[in-house]
């Protein structure tokens, strides 16, 4: 079963058999509203915590994406490029956007989990 960790910025990082995907949660795609284009980064691209890693455009707004822990991208969601309304659909599942390698696990510790980050939406 999956598990998820989560930023006050409202980043997922979910582990599913020890892979790791990133994406944006359930709440933060309903407050960006109809999501019409993902800027991705490329595969191998290395990010430090809270450096902007994706852009996610709506009919809303343009939302900077935040990698939440020190990661290298190891896989994009192609699907997201034709279909970036896969996040707004099932952003927790079908609509993750980059599959990551975590530099150091540890760091999942500083993350809420799901009863901690719904705390700070209310």
């Amino acid at each position: 079963m999956a598990t998820f960790r989560y930023a006050k910025t409202h980043e997922y990082v979910k582990e599913d058999a020890g892979t790791y995907f990133l994406g944006i949660s359930e709440h933060a795609q309903k407050e960006l509203g109809d999501i019409t284009f993902i800027e991705l980064p490329s595969v191998g691209a290395e990010f430090a915590a809270g450096e902007v890693c994706c852009t996610v455009e709506s009919v809303k707004a343009v939302a900077e994406v935040y990698a939440p822990v020190a990661l290298k991208v190891s896989v994009i969601n192609e699907k997201l490029e034709d279909q970036p309304e896969l996040v707004n659909e099932d952003s927790q599942g079908q609509g993750w956007m980059l599959q990551i390698e975590l530099k150091d696990p540890a760091e999942l510790s500083n993350m809420l989990d799901q009863e901690g980050y719904t705390a700070t939406l209310s």
